[in-house]
Formats: C-alpha cells, structure tokens, sequence
C-alpha cells in the first residue's frame, strides 16, 4: 500500500490525528473506492448511492445503522 498526500483543513487534520486507527482505515477505503478505476467517471453522490445500496444488499437497514452511529 501506497501513501498519498493531500490538503485539508486545519480542523480535518487535527480530527484525523485525533481518529482512532479504524476510522483512519475507514477514511483510506472510502479514498481507495472514490479513486478506483471503476468509479473514475461517478460524482461523489453517486459512489455514495452504490455504497449505500451495497449495504442495504447485505442487510444493513437504517435502524441498524442508527444504532452502530449511536455506538460511537
């Protein structure tokens, strides 16, 4: 695996540093799926609909959802 470097924020930095090392992982997938090659020619809001969707597919409902956010 490769690092990249891009710019943020001050306060994007900050939360990144602060993250715990799954939300670093969660954030390096999310990256690694809006750059890949088969969602090169997608918007952001698209990527996100297929994402959802996926989830949905393997059972992820807005109640469970609800409940893993409240969790944090």
């Amino acid at each position: 695996m490769q690092q990249i470097l891009i710019d943020v924020e001050d306060d994007i930095q900050k939360a990144f540093i602060l993250a715990d090392e799954q939300k670093k992982q969660e954030l390096s997938y999310l990256v690694s799926v809006f750059l890949s090659s088969s969602w090169q020619h997608k918007n952001l809001i698209q990527i996100m609909e297929e994402i959802s969707d996926n989830a949905e597919k393997r059972g992820l409902t807005p109640e469970i959802l609800a409940e893993l956010l409240a969790d944090e």
